[in-house]
C-alpha cells in the first residue's frame, strides 16, 4: 500500500498555492479591498457572502459557514478525496507527490506509464504510417471522424500480427515483463507472449493528469468481441476510469456539464461536432467510483442512454448508484435516445443542437426515480401506496442531508399519501434511521479553553509571532484542552516560520483537537493590530498562572489529608511564595 504523503510536503505545497489563483479557475471572483467575494457555490443566495482571503489563503463563507484551505476548497467544490486534492495541487505546480515508506514500500509504476506512453506514439505511427492503414482510415472517414479529430484523441492502429510490441527496440526481459503487466502482451505458454492487440483502431484511455493507463480497441476484420478493453493492472481500473475526461477537461476551464454515452466513438464523434464534453465508461456499468469522479469535474451530468429495455435497466443501475453522491448542488439528467440511434447517428443526421436540446431537455433524476417505482404499481390502492413506499424509503435515505434530500423525501410523502410522523413509523425498530438535520448543517467550533483558544487564533492569523515567544518550561506541565495543539504550533512555526494560516491549518488536518483549526480563523479580524506580540505572551503567561494555582489547589487538598510528601511540600511552599516549582 502507499506510504504517507509527508506533512513538510503538504505545508509547503499548500504555501506555494495561491487560493485566490485556484478559486478563479471554477468561478467569478470580485475584488474588495485585499479580499475577493463571490456568491457562495455551496448553497444558493443573491447577496455575495463566500470570502476569499489573499492574505490567510482561506475561504469563508458568511451565510452557510462553509469554510477551509485551498485542499478544503477542491474537496468540498470537486469532490476530491484529501490524496486527491493534494495530488492535484501537485500537478498544478509540476511536482511529485512523495511519500513516507510504510510497512509496505510504495511501487514504482513509471516503468509502466513509459511502456504504454511508448507504445501509444507506436500505435499513432502504424495509423500514419502502416501498409494496412487504408483500412482504419476508411472506417474513420465513414464515421465522419477528420484527421486533426483523430490526431487531438490519440487514435492509433494495432496492425495484423502478434508480434509488433516484441520487436521494438526495447525488447529484453525486462520489457516483456512491463508491457505483460501494461496488459499490453499476453503469455500463450510459458516465456512465449504476444501482443493482445492487432488489426484493431486503437483508444488510448487517460487518467486526469493526461497519461497513458491503457487501450480500448476497435476490431477491423469483424473478430468478437468488437471492442477489447485492457486487462485491469496497477494503473488501470474500469470502474475508476471515464474515457474523454481528460480531453474534456482540457477543452473546458470549468465544465458547465458532462454527458456520459455508450462508447469511445461516440466520444471522438460527438468532439467532432464540438460538442467537446462528453464521455464513457469503459464497457461497464456506472459505478460509484464513476459518479464521483464526474461531479469532481462539473455539478451537472447528464447519461444519454438507448431507449430499449436494456438502456432503462442500465440507467436504473447508474441513478441508484449516484444516489448516495447527490449533494446539493449536484444534478443528474436522462436522456434515452430513440430506437436505433446512438449520439453519433443523430449528431451526424441532425446537427450539434439537436443533441444540444435533447441534453438540455433530460429528465432529472427524481422523475426517473419515481417513474421506475411507480411504473407498475397502482397508486390510487391502499396496497399499492404502501409498496410504492416500502421500495422508495431505502433509496431516499441513500441521499446525503440537505434540501434535495428533503425534497425528494417530501415527494415520496406527498405520492405515498403519508405525513412524516406516518413514515417514521413505518422503520424498522432493529434499524432506526437518523434523525434528518437541518440544510447546511456545519459543526460548531471546537469547544477549547479561552486562554487555549486565544494564542491558537492568535498563532493562526499571525504565524510569525512564534518567533518571539517566551516558552515558559511550565507549558508542557499542563494538561488542558488544547494545551497540546498550541505547543505543537509553537513549535511547528518556531521551525518554520515561513508558513501562512492556510499551511498551519493543513498540517494539522489529522490532529485530534487541529481538525477544528480552520473554524478559529475569524475572518472579520483586521490582519495587522498593535500589541499582538504582547496578547498572545500575555495569554501564554496567563496559562501558566491558570496551571499554578490549580497545582496549588490540588496540592493543599492533599495537605489538609497529611498525603504531601517531602517534594510535595517544597513545591507546595514555592507556589504560595508565588515562584515556579519547574526550574
Amino acid at each position: 500500500m502507499a506510504g504517507r504523503i509527508p506533512k513538510s510536503f503538504i505545508a509547503d505545497l499548500v504555501a506555494r498555492t495561491d487560493i485566490v489563483e485556484l478559486v478563479t479557475g471554477y468561478m467569478t471572483l470580485k475584488k474588495r479591498g485585499t479580499d475577493h467575494w463571490a456568491p457562495c457555490p455551496f448553497h444558493n443566495e443573491k447577496t455575495p457572502s463566500f470570502k476569499v482571503s489573499a492574505e490567510r489563503q482561506t475561504y469563508h463563507c458568511f451565510g452557510c459557514g462553509a469554510h477551509g484551505t485551498s485542499v478544503g476548497f477542491l474537496m468540498e467544490y470537486s469532490g476530491f478525496t484529501y490524496p486527491e486534492a493534494i495530488e492535484h495541487l501537485a500537478d498544478m505546480h509540476g511536482l511529485e507527490v512523495p511519500r513516507e515508506q510504510g510497512s509496505a514500500a510504495r511501487e514504482d509504476l513509471s516503468p509502466l506509464y513509459d511502456a504504454l506512453t511508448r507504445v501509444n506514439g507506436w500505435y499513432q505511427q502504424q495509423l500514419r504510417n502502416h501498409p494496412s492503414r487504408n483500412k482504419a482510415v476508411e472506417y474513420l472517414k465513414g464515421r465522419g471522424l477528420s484527421g486533426k479529430i483523430a490526431a487531438q484523441f490519440e487514435l492509433g492502429l494495432a496492425p495484423p500480427g502478434r508480434d509488433h510490441l516484441l520487436a521494438l527496440p526495447e525488447t529484453g526481459e525486462d520489457w516483456c515483463n512491463t508491457l505483460t503487466k501494461a496488459g499490453l502482451l499476453v503469455e500463450r505458454a510459458p516465456g512465449q507472449f504476444a501482443d493482445r492487440f492487432w488489426h484493431r483502431i486503437m483508444f488510448p484511455i487517460h487518467d486526469r493528469r493526461g497519461r497513458v493507463i491503457g487501450f480500448g480497441a476497435r476490431t477491423l476484420d469483424g473478430a468478437n468481441p468488437k471492442y477489447l478493453n485492457s486487462p485491469e493492472t496497477p494503473v488501470f481500473v474500469k470502474g475508476r476510469e471515464l474515457y474523454g475526461l481528460y480531453q474534456a477537461r482540457r477543452s473546458h476551464r470549468k465544465l458547465a456539464r458532462l454527458v456520459v454515452v455508450e462508447g469511445y466513438t461516440d466520444v471522438v464523434a460527438l468532439a467532432q461536432f464540438d460538442i467537446t464534453y462528453a464521455v464513457a465508461t469503459l464497457g461497464t456499468a456506472v459505478t460509484a467510483d464513476h459518479v464521483e469522479r464526474l461531479f469532481q469535474a462539473t455539478t451537472r451530468v447528464v447519461f444519454c442512454f438507448d431507449g430499449d429495455a436494456a438502456g432503462r435497466q442500465a440507467a436504473w443501475r447508474a441513478l441508484q448508484n449516484a444516489l448516495p453522491h447527490m449533494r446539493d448542488g449536484r444534478s443528474i439528467g436522462f436522456v434515452f435516445l430513440p430506437e436505433g440511434e446512438d449520439p453519433d447517428s443523430l449528431v451526424r443526421a441532425q446537427g450539434k443542437e439537436a443533441l444540444e436540446t435533447l441534453v438540455s431537455q433530460a429528465q432529472p433524476l427524481s422523475d426517473v426515480l419515481f417513474q421506475q417505482l411507480t411504473e407498475a404499481i397502482d397508486l390510487t390502492t391502499i396496497e399499492g401506496r404502501a409498496q410504492f413506499h416500502r421500495d422508495a424509503q431505502p433509496l431516499v435515505e441513500k441521499i446525503p442531508f440537505g434540501a434535495f434530500r428533503e425534497l425528494v423525501y417530501a415527494r415520496m410523502l406527498e405520492l405515498a399519501k403519508l405525513n412524516d410522523e406516518q413514515s417514521e413509523r413505518t422503520r424498522p425498530v432493529k434499524n432506526p434511521a437518523p434523525r434528518r438535520i437541518a440544510y447546511h448543517y456545519r459543526e460548531n467550533s471546537a469547544r477549547l479553553p479561552p486562554l487555549s483558544r486565544t494564542a491558537i487564533k492568535l498563532l493562526l492569523h499571525h504565524p510569525s509571532l512564534a518567533a518571539d515567544v517566551r516558552q515558559d518550561g511550565e507549558l508542557k506541565a499542563l494538561n488542558m484542552p488544547g494545551v497540546n495543539l498550541l505547543l505543537e504550533m509553537l513549535e511547528l512555526l518556531t521551525a518554520r516560520p515561513d508558513l501562512n494560516t492556510a499551511a498551519v491549518i493543513e498540517h494539522f488536518r489529522d490532529h485530534q483537537e487541529g481538525q477544528h483549526l480552520a473554524r478559529l480563523v475569524d475572518h472579520r479580524e483586521p490582519l495587522l493590530r498593535d500589541g499582538l506580540a504582547d496578547e498572545l505572551q500575555g495569554a501564554l503567561d496567563r496559562l501558566v498562572c491558570a496551571y499554578r494555582e490549580e497545582r496549588r489547589r490540588s496540592l493543599a487538598r492533599k495537605m489538609a489529608e497529611s498525603k504531601l510528601d517531602d517534594d510535595e511540600v517544597n513545591e507546595y511552599r514555592t507556589l504560595v511564595s508565588g515562584g515556579s516549582p519547574i526550574h
